[in-house]
């Protein structure tokens, strides 16, 4: 039997690349998730359905959401609103990180680079593809057998 695999849990703001991250993560055989706390009303949302071993919080800028979603109309009130909602995830976060300058490539090296640093355990092959963050219809996660 293989023993359960720690839960890595991402929030952030919109745009901020939590989708990304995630499906790198889970390539590279980690247990990561992402939790949608940007849109919720709950506090503690990043704890319920599983505690995480590891809370990452990625952080980003008008200018940068503008930029990599331009289907949005990003405005400063929304994204003021999103990082009220995520304040408990991003002061009890592990790691955190303004994605705004920085690659995806980037973010996934610096993610891994924490994770191997803190001994994380992950599998040795690249677990299913996670639904992306906000994707209409979205199924539970389901790890590769």
């Amino acid at each position: 039997m293989t023993p359960k695999l720690p839960i890595i849990k991402v929030v952030g703001v919109s745009a901020s690349g939590k989708s990304t991250l995630v499906q790198a993560l889970r390539a590279a055989g980690y247990d990561a998730r992402s939790v949608s706390q940007e849109h919720a009303h709950v506090p503690d949302l990043w704890l319920k359905f599983d505690v995480p071993r590891v809370l990452i919080y990625l952080d980003n800028h008008l200018e940068s959401q503008r930029r990599r979603r331009p289907d949005v109309t990003w405005d400063d009130a929304t994204l003021a609103q999103e990082r009220e909602r995520l304040r408990h995830a991003q002061a009890e976060a592990d790691l955190r990180i303004h994605t705004a300058e920085l690659t995806a490539e980037q973010v996934r090296d610096m993610v891994l680079a924490y994770l191997k640093a803190n001994r994380i355990r992950h599998a040795s092959d690249p677990l299913t593809v996670a639904t992306a963050t906000g994707a209409p219809h979205a199924k539970p996660n389901r790890r590769a057998r």
